[in-house]
């Protein structure tokens, strides 16, 4: 016991020990006088916790646990708790009582839940504190609460559903980028092959060509070199039979004068200056990289529009160029992205058209059904509606043997031949769209209205026997 024990302030309560009034109260809870206090601490040291009352409440538990031990030895027993064999202080008692079945205020079993408080109550509880609550047994409120945990947990497992297909379509969008990449790398090292295969044929000709001059000039040359050759040695020999002559003696010298007069007396021609005889140095070197550029013409096409692979409709088939949409029955495993259309078998160009005057040709050739014209960025993509100049549609179409402009009072159009090109001209400015057969320039069809804002090519195509493409534009080379 602690020595700062008796300086706790005295209170009412009698000492149980000699019943004397004006005891203290100590930490443990019980209350002794001066004189009893100082025996407890006698008895039970200085430094012992408690009091004589607490040592003895101690010492009957180990007494009574002793002989329960002793008498249940061997046989299987049931672990009470202190609270249900009376072991504990009412305070600790309650708190335990309180956190299993019983009623910690009265010790009932707890059987009622009363549903103001929620709360499990017993019987005296009910005819106590909740007399004018509605209350329900154990297997009531229990059922009724799992119906509302249901309940609550339905939404949360949509929920879940929700981010599960959503982190599905992200792994499912995550391939289709893989295979998208793949794809664009082998296509576009295909191209860069073609075009490198292309300089390395026209490398091989220029240098056939300046090879093929070398060997015919220098042919040339040497021909030249080998008639001097002659003619050097044929005079050196004359020049040496003259000398010879002139140094004989003076009567064999006039004998053969005259022939030797005649011998010498021979007119020579000078050599001639032999033009273009060196290589066409600038014929090969000149403008080498435009010359080229321009022969590339033959190879390199050109479309004022390509399609968008990412709007396209998973019906739609899409060349490797970007410039040819085929209907097929099978749909193609597509991410469902925002920008893809559903319930129109459609694609859109790649690029939007804001300013100025815009053109391309499309070969309809004997699709049965197709539709060509612009849209707005902000069309509807992912609901089917009657495409109009209201909805940010402006097209034309094939169906049913007819063709029609889609606005608010579509007819017919009565046309004097079947179009197999169709060109459709953009001017943006002006708020014209414009169709018309590409053979003869007829015009088909026009729209009128104001835009504000980008337009993109439209293409749909529901034949599945004959495609659409878009035709490539004659690419020239030309210097200012």
């Amino acid at each position: 016991m602690s020595s700062d024990e008796p300086s706790l302030p005295s209170g009412d309560p009698v000492c149980p020990g000699c019943q004397a009034e004006g005891s203290l109260l100590l930490p443990c809870g019980h209350s002794l006088c001066q004189s009893c206090l100082q025996l407890c601490q006698l008895e039970l040291g200085q430094d012992q916790q408690g009091c004589t009352e607490c040592y003895g409440r101690e010492l009957l538990d180990s007494v009574l646990k002793g002989l329960f031990d002793s008498l249940f030895q061997d046989q299987t027993r049931r672990v009470g708790t202190r609270a249900e064999l009376g072991l504990l202080d009412s305070e600790e008692g309650t708190d335990k009582a309180a956190g299993g079945r019983m009623c910690a205020k009265h010790g009932e079993r707890l059987t009622l839940y009363c549903e103001e408080d929620e709360e499990l109550i017993c019987g005296q509880c009910q005819g106590e504190e909740h007399e004018d609550h509605a209350c329900s047994s154990l297997e009531e409120a229990a059922e009724e609460c799992k119906r509302e945990l249901r309940s609550a947990l339905r939404p949360l497992q949509e929920k879940l559903d929700t981010l599960n297909m959503a982190k599905q379509n992200c792994r499912d969008t995550a391939e289709h980028i893989r295979r998208q990449t793949q794809h664009a790398v082998r296509l576009i090292r295909a191209d860069f092959e073609k075009l490198q295969q292309f300089l390395r044929d026209e490398e091989t000709s220029i240098l056939n060509a300046l090879k093929e001059e070398e060997e015919q000039k220098s042919r040339k040359m040497k021909e030249k070199m080998d008639r001097l050759t002659d003619e050097i040695t044929s005079l050196a020999d004359l020049i040496n039979s003259t000398e010879e002559a002139m140094s004989s003696e003076d009567t064999d010298f006039l004998k053969s004068y005259k022939k030797t007069s005649e011998r010498v007396d021979c007119t020579l021609r000078d050599p001639e200056e032999t033009s273009d005889a060196l290589i066409d140095v600038a014929k090969h070197l000149g403008c080498l990289k435009f010359r080229v550029w321009e022969k590339m013409q033959n190879m390199v096409t050109y479309t004022p529009v390509t399609l968008d692979p990412n709007t396209a409709d998973v019906c739609l088939s899409l060349s490797d160029d970007l410039t040819t949409l085929r209907y097929t029955e099978e749909e193609q495993q597509l991410p469902d992205n925002p920008e893809r259309f559903c319930y129109y078998e459609c694609v859109l160009g790649s690029e939007g058209l804001g300013s100025g005057r815009h053109s391309w040709d499309v070969e309809v050739g004997d699709s049965s059904e197709w539709a060509l014209g612009v849209v707005k960025e902000n069309v509807i993509r992912k609901e089917w509606f009657p495409p109009s100049p209201e909805r940010g549609m402006w097209t034309i179409c094939l169906y049913g043997g007819e063709y029609r402009s889609k606005n608010a009072t579509s007819a017919p159009l009565t046309l004097k031949k079947k179009p197999q090109k169709v060109r459709v001209q953009l001017d943006w400015d002006a708020g014209r769209v414009m169709f018309s057969d590409a053979s003869d320039n007829t015009l088909l069809y026009k729209f009128k209205d104001k835009f504000s804002e980008k337009l993109f090519p439209y293409f749909s195509n529901t034949c599945k026997r004959h495609p659409l493409r878009i035709l490539a534009e004659k690419v020239s080379v030309y210097t200012e």
